[in-house]
C-alpha cells in the first residue's frame, strides 16, 4: 500500500477565532483507537465544544465528538472520550505556565491527516467580549467594502 503524501482537512473549529483572540499554535499528534481513525477517514468530526487540559504534565483533548464507525463491532469506541495529545515536554510545559494566568484556554482549530498521521492544531487563546467580537465584525466589513471600492475604481466605474 502507498504510503499518504500531504494533508487532508477533517475539521475545523471556525468559530474559535471569533470567540477566542489566539495568542499561540501548536501542533499535536492524537493517540486514537482503531475504530476513531476509520471515522475520521470518514470526514466525520467536531471540535465545536473541544479543549484541552494539561493532567499531571500530560495534554489531554476533551470535548471532540468523534462519531462510532458504522461498521465497528463491540470493539468501537466512545464518540467524547478523553483523548492523549502528543507533544514535547518543553511544548507541554510552556502551555502550562501559560495557561496558569487567569483566562486562557487551550482549544483546537483544526483535527487533520498529515502524511497518514492524525493531527490536531491546538490554540493558547483568551475569550473574547462581545464588543471585541462586534468590533472584528466591524473591521472585517470596513475592509471587505474597501477592496470593494478599490476593485470598482480599477474597474472604472464611478461611485
Amino acid at each position: 500500500m502507498a504510503k499518504e503524501q500531504g494533508q487532508k482537512m477533517v475539521a475545523q473549529n471556525k468559530k474559535a477565532r471569533h470567540d477566542y483572540h489566539i495568542e499561540d499554535t501548536w501542533e499535536a499528534g492524537l493517540v486514537l483507537m482503531g475504530t476513531e481513525v476509520k471515522s475520521l477517514r470518514q470526514g466525520r468530526a467536531s471540535l465545536v465544544d473541544g479543549f484541552a487540559e494539561i493532567d499531571n504534565g500530560e495534554a489531554w483533548l476533551l470535548g471532540v465528538h468523534i462519531p462510532e464507525y458504522s461498521q465497528g463491532t463491540w470493539t468501537n469506541h466512545s464518540a467524547r472520550r478523553r483523548r492523549k495529545l502528543l507533544l514535547n515536554r518543553s511544548e507541554i510545559d510552556k502551555i502550562e505556565r501559560k495557561i496558569t494566568d487567569k483566562g486562557y484556554t487551550i482549544v483546537p482549530l483544526a483535527l487533520y491527516f498529515k502524511d497518514g498521521r492524525a493531527k490536531v492544531e491546538i490554540a493558547l487563546a483568551k475569550g473574547k467580549k462581545s464588543y471585541d467580537k462586534r468590533h472584528t465584525l466591524a473591521e472585517r466589513t470596513a475592509n471587505r467594502e474597501k477592496v470593494d471600492a478599490v476593485q470598482r475604481r480599477l474597474k472604472g466605474h464611478r461611485d
